[in-house]
């Protein structure tokens, strides 16, 4: 008698593997009015940050010139009066101190602050699963070497590390490819502690089992076999992560660890609004309001993700229907 091993069938309500997964997921999400407003507020962010070079052709303004006539332009001060130079050509008002469009460097702000945390996401997730698959399949000896690596990279202060790091990188290194790297290598280690858990948790099961006794090596389960099962949690994970890397590319901006002006991102704009917070907060809430309505639109777009695909999501089915409640 021989004995087939298969993959173990699905828990149910999860979302499985395929064509039809991305749609299941979808109709999940957008019973949510909460992340459906999430994921417009993002669209249209991303909409304006995409559309920044023809907006500011538009409108005239190069977020980087320096305007002379408009130095001492401040709101409440001289000579654009109490709006700090909100007009038909500038409307947002003027920086003091360079007379640079607040509009236009807005947009172009957005560009860099999503690249570099999208790219960090990017980044830490791609290491956090090679590491976790390493560690939960290079044996014992390898599991608990690469579990203190991990250990030590997640008590590694990054923002301190940053600010020294200013003392020995070039001045001409592309400094949003720098805070991709400094954000993606030392913030992968809750996603390799995730994959390490959820790989063990799989590495048992039928389906690894089968290909194991079908000659395929390692590798070859870990790309074929479990990546596919990790795909939910990687995904929930990765999402979750990008509101953190966005506030860590303002931090380290504000400390001077990022892009340098005339080239706007949202943390350096907040760095730069010191000298003028108290003669008007409105200086630091503008960059500082976009980036906590960002923040807070991929946290909400997130948790609904996660929630989406948490096998438990769909549990609630009709009897004999197959269907997902509607309650």
């Amino acid at each position: 008698m021989s004995i087939a091993l298969e993959r173990s069938a699905p828990a149910p309500g999860a979302v499985p593997p395929g064509a039809g997964a991305g749609r299941q997921v979808w109709r999940r999400v957008r019973r949510r009015p909460s992340a459906l407003a999430a994921a417009a507020v993002l669209a249209l962010l991303v909409l304006l940050a995409l559309a920044a070079p023809l907006l500011s052709h538009l409108t005239g303004q190069d977020p980087g010139a320096y305007h002379d006539d408009l130095v001492d332009s401040a709101r409440g001060g001289v000579p654009l009066g109490s709006f700090g130079g909100i007009s038909a050509d500038h409307w947002l008002g003027v920086e003091p101190g360079t007379g640079r469009d607040l509009f236009t460097r807005l947009l172009y702000g957005a560009r860099i602050s999503l690249l570099v945390a999208l790219g960090a996401v990017a980044v830490q997730t791609a290491v956090g699963v090679g590491v976790g698959l390493a560690a939960a399949l290079g044996g014992r000896f390898a599991g608990r070497l690469i579990g203190l690596a991990t250990d030590v990279m997640i008590a590694l202060p990054m923002l301190v590390i940053g600010i020294a790091l200013t003392a020995v990188v070039p001045p001409d290194f592309p400094r949003p490819l720098l805070l991709i790297l400094l954000i993606g290598l030392f913030d992968w280690g809750g996603t390799a502690r995730m994959v390490r858990a959820q790989t063990l948790a799989l590495r048992g099961l039928d389906f690894v089992d089968a290909a194991r006794l079908s000659g395929n090596g390692t590798l070859r389960i870990a790309c074929r076999e479990l990546l596919p099962s990790l795909a939910a949690p990687v995904i929930t994970i990765a999402a979750i992560k990008v509101p953190t890397a966005m506030v860590a590319e303002a931090s380290l901006s504000f400390l001077g660890v990022g892009v340098k002006p005339p080239t706007p991102s949202w943390g350096q704009m907040l760095s730069s609004a010191q000298t003028w917070f108290r003669a008007d907060p409105a200086y630091v809430l503008l960059p500082a309001g976009l980036l906590f309505v960002t923040v807070l639109a991929f946290t909400v777009l997130g948790d609904a993700v996660r929630t989406a695909l948490d096998p438990r999501e769909g549990s609630r089915l009709r009897v004999g229907t197959g269907k997902e409640s509607k309650a």
